[in-house]
Parts: C-alpha cells; sequence; structure tokens
C-alpha cells in the first residue's frame, strides 16, 4: 500500500483538509496529521478536546470502491481494530465499544469520526478522523470519561512511534477488506467488543434496561438480548451503554 503522510501545525479539521485534498503521487492512504485542530470535530455537533501538541489528531483517506455500500461498516470495524491494536501495544485492556470508540476498562481514549462519499453505486472516499489522547494530562471538557495514555502509564509517548504504529495495523486490518476476507475481520471485531460478556445496563428511547451483547451486523447494527430473552436491533445513537 503505499502511504502519504502529511504533516500540519494547525487546521480546522484534519477531515475537512483530506476532503480538498488530491494526492499528487496517487497515493492508497493518504494520512494526515496535525499538532493542533481548531475545529476538530466528533459525532454530531460534539467536539474533541485537546491540549496544543499533547494528543494524536490526524484523519485517513481511502477509497474502497470495492466494499459493497451495504457493507460499508467494515471500514469502521477495521479502522477501529487498527486502533485498538496500535493502542493496546502499550497498555493492556483496550477494547473498542461500539460502534468505534477505544476504551480502556470504563474510559475513552480515542474517538473516531467517518465520512464517506459514495459515487456510481460505490464507495469513492472514506475519511476515518481520529483522535487519541496520548500526553494530554487534564481534560476541562464535560466530556464524561475521557483517559490519556498519559494517564495511564506514567509518562509521555512519542505520538509519532504510535501513528506508525496505526498505520501498520490498518494497513493489515484493511487488507482483510480488500482480499474479501469479511469471516475473519468480524471474528476480530466481536472478539475485541467493550463488554462482550454478560448483561449490562443500556438506556433506548424507552429507558433503561439490562441486555447482552449477542452480536454487531455488517450493517453496524447492534443486536442486544435483554433479561425477557427478547433481541433487541439499534443503529447508532439509538442506544447508550450506562457506564
Amino acid at each position: 500500500m503505499k502511504v502519504e503522510i502529511i504533516e500540519l501545525q494547525e487546521v480546522d479539521s484534519t477531515n475537512n483538509y483530506l476532503t480538498k485534498y488530491k494526492s499528487a503521487d496517487q497515493a492508497d492512504l493518504v494520512v494526515a496529521v496535525a499538532d493542533y485542530q481548531s475545529a476538530g470535530r466528533g459525532q454530531g455537533t460534539n467536539r474533541w478536546e485537546s491540549e496544543r501538541g499533547k494528543n494524536l489528531l490526524f484523519s485517513m483517506l481511502i477509497h474502497p470502491v470495492m466494499v459493497p455500500v451495504a457493507r460499508q461498516f467494515l471500514l469502521s470495524m477495521a479502522g477501529a481494530l487498527a486502533l485498538k491494536m496500535a493502542i493496546g501495544s502499550y497498555v493492556d485492556d483496550i477494547t473498542l465499544k461500539w460502534p468505534n470508540d477505544i476504551y480502556w476498562k470504563d474510559r475513552k481514549i480515542s474517538g473516531t469520526l467517518i465520512e464517506t462519499s459514495l459515487g456510481n453505486g460505490h464507495i469513492k472516499n472514506c475519511i476515518f478522523g481520529v483522535g487519541i489522547d496520548v500526553n494530554q494530562q487534564e481534560f476541562k471538557s464535560d466530556a464524561p470519561n475521557p483517559v490519556s495514555l498519559r494517564q495511564i502509564l506514567g509518562h509521555d509517548v512519542d505520538r509519532k512511534e504510535l501513528l506508525d504504529k496505526v498505520i501498520k495495523a490498518f494497513e493489515k486490518c484493511y487488507s482483510l477488506v480488500v482480499e474479501g476476507d469479511y469471516i475473519d475481520l468480524t471474528a476480530l471485531y466481536h472478539d475485541s467488543l467493550y463488554r462482550k460478556h454478560g448483561f449490562w445496563k443500556f438506556r433506548d428511547a424507552d429507558g433503561e434496561f439490562e441486555a447482552a451483547i449477542v452480536e454487531v451486523e455488517d450493517n453496524g447494527h447492534l443486536i442486544l438480548r435483554d433479561r425477557e430473552g427478547v433481541m433487541r436491533e439499534y443503529a447508532f445513537k439509538e442506544v447508550e451503554f450506562i457506564i
């Protein structure tokens, strides 16, 4: 895989940057990394809090035209697995919280915003906008449960080394998508899920309930089984973990 890395001191958003970027080298994977984002975005209207030069803020652009539109959540699986593998090389107890957050125990260490564009019935572009809390020691926003590698390990982590690990892991996971090895990719994803065993508290539009995770379907829907044995299916944002 041909990789192009763009290093930026400051940008509004690395996702915005790659949306407009055209690679002269026709790279298979373009990575834009910034020391600071003035308008870093999370899901919906959320903002990603990050001190300048402390964390790893980057976006990855690919052109996964081989992936059926109906199965584009496989890309989310590959991206989340790559982050889990890279961060997990520094510390244990790293899991994937559906759909693609990275958790250490019950605290969030990384989030991803994925934006895709379609053309002629195929996925033309896919951009993963990633924030990893690396060396920040204090979080001042009202985010409920952030944590950084620095807080866990007690020392700073080389951000460039971590990015290199993410890229290598992503190449490995994305190759499963390119080769159509969806079964292995899905198995790895399910094996890495946060709270994958037992019954846990959730909340949906009707209130709180207890359920166990059954699976995550290829379309990204979460399948739960509640205490009464009833199967419940949820799209993103339709249900939340109670932590």
